[in-house]
């Protein structure tokens, strides 16, 4: 790892956290993790650090997701344990920042998806910005919502993590707050002085509320009625039914529905039935017991096909034409799934 892919900076009492890659949309490296794990645990026994800010360089990203090109090479080249190791690392962070005893604020502008997700939603407060733009986009590369999604996304106002697991679809600064995605809104360009302000002694909870500013509606959670109704149940094909009788009305969510069902019938049809299965497990589980999941169905992933067939099409070849196996929901059984899910006997996830 360069030391310039994530820096550190005590200020005053706040420990700041800079994901340093804007040319690669600060995408998360094992390097990365493994350095912003050392430097909380130092930070938690400091007493002169109150607080953690992080945020993202440049304008684009606070962090568009995990390095998954790396993670595809090493698959790729019979490395599969080598690249689970990232996992192995990446999960337990999660679940350090998931319990980390001081506010561990961060300021998102920009795109947040995947590992980046991971790195800012399970922290005490997250501020949305002008460009905020959230997604769990993974089913369109044959991998499943991860980092703590488990556990994160059935605890979304009724279905909207569902939909949020199903359909990859983005959700903006409004959204975002009214499904418990962010806990503030503030201004891009109040950064700056939003930064100061938590180096101080003031407490942050106090900060924040001086910065927040209403963030208005969303195009999404309006929807919420509909999303509700459609979302619901542990069946894809159900919910695909639903979108197709929605379709075919005359009703004004008669477009929208026919475009997502469109968008979903596109996704592994191996992925759509892990997410819609994970999202109801996570939702009766506790956040550590969803992260032990998330590794059984991960080491599972690494060993299959849609996830480098998702990669090949979507980021190296960019052809945007990946050829599932099995390329229908009607093949993927439910023997399929609890095998993802079952049990790594010695290899499961260690946690804090």
């Amino acid at each position: 790892m360069s030391d310039s892919e994530i820096l550190f900076e005590r200020r005053g009492a706040a420990g700041l956290v800079t994901l340093n890659r804007p040319k690669a949309l600060n995408a998360v490296s094992h390097g990365m993790v493994l350095a912003l794990r050392a430097q909380l645990d130092e930070w938690a026994d400091d007493p002169a650090v109150t607080r953690v800010v992080i945020a993202g360089a440049g304008e684009k990203a606070f962090s568009a997701g995990g390095d998954i090109r790396h993670l595809y090479d090493l698959g790729k080249a019979g490395r599969a344990t080598e690249a689970l190791q990232f996992w192995r690392d990446e999960y337990p962070l999660n679940t350090l920042i998931k319990n980390y005893r001081k506010p561990y604020v961060a300021l998102i502008d920009g795109i947040v998806m995947g590992g980046g997700v991971g790195l800012s939603v399970h922290g005490s407060h997250r501020v949305a910005g002008d460009r905020y733009s959230f997604a769990m986009p993974e089913v369109s590369i044959g991998f499943f919502p991860d980092v703590g999604a488990t556990w994160f996304l059935p605890r979304m106002p009724g279905e909207l993590g569902t939909y949020c697991a199903l359909t990859g679809e983005r959700f903006n600064a409004a959204d975002a707050l009214e499904a418990g995605l962010a806990t503030h809104r503030i201004a891009s360009s109040r950064f700056p002085a939003l930064i100061d302000g938590l180096t101080g002694t003031v407490s942050v909870d106090a900060v924040l509320a001086a910065f927040a500013e209403p963030a208005g509606e969303g195009p999404i959670c309006p929807r919420r009625r509909l999303i509700d109704h459609v979302f619901a149940g542990s069946d894809v094909e159900v919910i695909l039914e639903r979108l197709d009788h929605e379709a075919a009305t005359k009703s004004p969510d008669a477009e929208w529905a026919a475009k997502t069902a469109t968008l979903m019938r596109g996704k592994s049809p191996t992925s759509l039935k892990l997410a819609l299965a994970q999202v109801r497990f996570g939702a009766v589980h506790d956040f550590e017991t969803c992260m032990r999941l998330e590794m059984r169905i991960v080491s599972r992933i690494v060993e299959g096909h849609d996830f480098y067939e998702g990669v090949r099409a979507v980021i190296v070849d960019k052809d945007n034409r990946p050829q599932w196996n099995p390329p229908t929901l009607k093949g993927v059984t439910h023997a399929e799934i609890d095998r993802h899910f079952a049990s790594l006997n010695s290899g499961e996830l260690a946690l804090p």
